[in-house]
Formats: C-alpha cells, structure tokens, sequence
C-alpha cells in the first residue's frame, strides 16, 4: 500500500520539522506534502529542508482548502493527514494508523490522543472527531470535496458527518504520548484565544451545515 501523506500549515515554523523527520522514517509512506496555507514565518523553507513537496497558497485560505490542495498534488489513493505542530509524534504512530486502514475494518482512520497533555486527552476523550490525524482514501476525500473551501477547521466535523450519511466505517487508533501545541502557546493568550473561538465557530457552522 502506497501512501501520501498531507500536512497543512499556517506560522509553524520550529514545530513542523519533528514531525516531517517522523514521517521520513516511516516505511509506509511514499510522499509527504506540506501545503503552507500562507503562513508568514519560514514554515516553507523548514519543510523545504526536509526534502519534502512544498506548496505555497499566497493567502490563509483554511484548513480545509490547504488539505485539498495538498490531495490535489498527490500521486497516491491512500491519504495521511497530520497536523503539523503535533508533539510526541513517533514512527509506530504514524504506522499503527495505516496498519488499521490496511486491514480493512474501516473506510476512514482516525488517530486519538492518549497520555500526551491532559487537556488534549480530555477533549479528544469527548469529541474524537474533531482530530486531524486521519487516513481515508482519495475516494472518500473527493466526495467530501464540495464541503472544501469554506469549512476550514470545520473539515473533521464535516468528513464524520459524511461517513455517518453515507454509512461509511470509521475506525479509532490510540496516539499514546502524542499530542500538539495550544494556540495561546502559539500565539500568546489573547490572539491564541481569539483564534479558538473562531476555531469553535467554525466547528460548530459545520455542525448545523446540511449535508
């Protein structure tokens, strides 16, 4: 099974690196696309050492529009998604998600996180769907499609509402010791803070969007 793997980014510059040199070592992915979403720091040139397909989007478009770029560059049916500022992130996590979808138990794989960050653990407890760690096929990517564009962190919501209406099967997977940085981390309190709650509305649009 070939793989393409695709991680959005926007400002992560410092972060994006460990998880391209995890994805590098994985046996199981073929390609890794980073689509830089606009950022304004050197998240494109520190992806770009990676030796990795770079994609530049001139503006912050989303998530959700970053993702389909990035599946508009690959080569393969089997897509990897993964967030960029994820901490923890190890080879057999990376391999543990494609063995699930491998098997065949389920049209889309999502990854949840276990023993990284008490807060992230809590919140993935509750809402499993809201991860970004997925893998799903370039047939189930290109029928979600017409959500793509102005979902933005919207994208997990919608995919999982998709999988319901159309019967598909979605399996989890345990991240032990994998989690990601805070915005308020990111960004400082109060600009992090606003990015959430725009985050939330986003969330909650594709929510109350009819499918």
């Amino acid at each position: 099974m070939k793989v393409s793997a695709v991680v959005p980014a926007f400002n992560e510059a410092g972060r994006i690196g460990a998880v391209l040199r995890t994805l590098r070592a994985a046996p199981s992915v073929s390609e890794i696309i980073v689509v830089d979403d606009g950022s304004a720091d050197e998240t494109a040139r520190e992806a770009e050492a990676h030796g990795v397909t770079v994609v530049q989007l001139k503006e912050n478009r989303g998530k959700a529009a970053a993702l389909d770029a990035g599946v508009g560059k690959a080569s393969q049916d089997v897509l990897l998604f993964l967030d960029a500022d994820l901490t923890g992130l190890e080879v057999e996590h990376v391999e543990a998600l494609l063995k699930a979808y491998a098997e065949g138990d389920g049209d889309i794989v999502i990854g949840v996180f276990r023993d990284g960050r008490k807060g992230t653990d809590f919140s993935q407890l509750m809402v499993p769907f809201l991860s970004g760690q997925r893998v799903l096929s370039r047939r189930v990517w290109d029928r979600a499609r017409r959500t793509v564009g102005d979902m933005d962190f919207g994208i997990e919501v919608a995919l999982t509402k998709l999988a319901l209406k159309e019967g598909w099967r979605q399996v989890k997977v345990n991240m032990d010791g994998v989690s990601h940085v805070r915005k308020e981390e990111k960004r400082g309190l109060c600009a992090g803070l606003l990015d959430r709650l725009s985050m939330y509305w986003d969330i909650l649009r594709s929510l109350i969007r009819k499918l």
